[in-house]
């Protein structure tokens, strides 16, 4: 039992990805796929595999739906996977070891090697980016944010070697839509820190911003060894934070942003 997995798929409007990451974690003794109400065939898909819970429940942000799940597994240990993301052969068999091990750790961080656009990209930024993935059920939360957040442990968090795959990209009107989502949360994450610290953002945080994190993704971060691939990711990075700025702004003059999934 204290060596047992389960592996939690949160969902919404996945149906291209969802099949892929379920038989991805077929080796987990327990699935969850966690599904926010889709409008696709991601729910069809996911009760055509007779081992899969099936959970449904309203979205507030991606946080507070993991955390509302987590507690609902059986066993001890939780692998959580986004349906865009492929554990490697290597890391499930890393995973299975360090279970087994009776280590002491809460959790594991976990290394992605990201794919855009039909390309591995090896640096702009994403060379260090990692998660945590693996932990122990009774150990962790995620914190109480729109996006980013990430898990607070009751132990020491650890890392492990091996990489997940992740699809970060499927079209460009999808990754459009979703800079949208999560732009609009972290300025609904942001604008009351702004707020309590009588901070207000003005030209220069509007010009600088964007422009230092271009400048730092596409040379600081080597952006410019991935091409044409690491320019866009680099100038994708900068827009994010411009209209994520410009939302903040509008916000501190009284405009009413939504959260995407409440309209």
């Amino acid at each position: 039992m204290m060596n047992k997995i389960t592996a939690i798929i949160p969902t919404f409007n996945e149906e291209v990805n969802i099949r892929g990451a379920i038989e991805s974690v077929n080796w987990c003794d327990e699935i969850i796929v966690v599904d926010s109400f889709s409008k696709d065939r991601t729910v069809e898909i996911v009760k055509s595999f007779p081992r899969v819970r099936l959970l449904e429940h309203e979205y507030e942000h991606s946080a507070a739906q993991k955390n509302w799940t987590i507690p609902q597994a059986t066993y001890p240990w939780i692998f959580l996977l986004d349906a865009d993301e492929r554990p490697t052969p290597e890391l499930i068999e890393e995973i299975k070891a360090v279970v087994r091990s009776g280590t002491s750790y809460s959790g594991f961080w976990i290394y992605r090697r990201n794919n855009f656009m039909g390309k591995r990209i090896n640096y702009s930024g994403w060379q260090s980016d990692k998660v945590i993935r693996l932990f122990k059920r009774n150990d962790c939360r995620y914190q109480n944010k729109h996006v980013h957040a990430e898990i607070e442990a009751k132990g020491e968090i650890g890392a492990l070697k091996q990489k997940l795959i992740h699809y970060t990209y499927k079209d460009l009107t999808s990754y459009l839509d979703k800079a949208d989502r999560y732009t609009t949360w972290g300025a609904l994450d942001r604008v009351d820190k702004f707020e309590t610290s009588h901070r207000h953002i003005g030209l220069p945080y509007l010009f600088f911003k964007p422009l230092v994190r271009f400048l730092r993704h596409y040379f600081w971060r080597l952006g410019m060894l991935d091409g044409t691939h690491g320019f866009v990711v680099s100038a994708l990075s900068a827009y994010n934070v411009f209209i994520r700025a410009v939302k903040i702004w509008r916000l501190q003059h009284g405009e009413k942003i939504e959260d995407p999934f409440k309209k």
